[in-house]
């Protein structure tokens, strides 16, 4: 983790005009195609909810806005950021799983499998947050949506990106399903929004890129 220098970065302007605000969070939401993803994981029998996982993490690891938080003042960058999802478990309840982030695919599902099956087992939102390394994600697979709001702290403004999945849905011959993107304003923007969207899609057509055997 390094502290960012406001006096030599680009988005310093941008950086000081939105921490001043009260609600300086923005929220996205776009389909993405599963059209190959889809089958290649129902043929390895992979978990649909750690390989979106793991998909978010990686493309939200590439591109640095998605590592920068506001804390106490500052600007920082992280190395690396890592997936914390909702679980639903008995009595529809849910709770919070959070997954070490790893490229490599097959150690990533191995840890996210351990830490699912922990948490239903354990069922408790007792748990503590003591960093701002992660990407805070949801799974809706009742509705396919069109737009998404996190609930979050303000005082202080809580900069953790925030993403949500919905119902995947048949348009044509393809497959899709809502993914929504939330940022703080002052550390990102739509053009970062964006370029995730790019890359993510990428990663979703391409499963054989990290998905052995496909």
């Amino acid at each position: 983790m390094r502290t960012i220098n406001l006096d030599t970065w680009s988005r310093r302007e941008h950086y000081q005009f939105f921490t001043t605000f009260e609600y300086p969070h923005f929220s996205l939401c776009a389909n993405v195609d599963l059209t190959k993803f889809l089958p290649a994981i129902k043929a390895a029998g992979i978990s649909f909810t750690g390989a979106i996982m793991y998909l978010i993490a990686r493309t939200a690891n590439t591109i640095p806005e998605f590592r920068h938080r506001v804390r106490e003042g500052a600007a920082i960058e992280h190395e690396v950021v890592h997936p914390g999802v909702t679980i639903l478990s008995k009595d529809d309840l849910f709770y919070f799983c959070t997954v070490e982030y790893d490229q490599d695919f097959d150690k990533f599902m191995a840890r996210a499998e351990k830490e699912i099956s922990h948490v239903k087992e354990t069922s408790s939102l007792n748990v503590k947050i003591t960093d701002d390394n992660l990407l805070f994600m949801s799974s809706i697979p009742w509705v396919s949506f069109t737009s998404f709001m996190h609930p979050l702290k303000l005082t202080p403004a809580d900069s953790i990106p925030r993403f949500a999945w919905g119902k995947y849905f048949k348009e044509g011959k393809s497959t899709k399903i809502p993914l929504s993107v939330q940022g703080h304003h002052a550390v990102m923007d739509g053009i970062h929004a964006g370029k995730f969207y790019t890359e993510i899609q990428n990663l979703l057509s391409q499963p054989e890129s990290y998905i052995g055997g496909v």
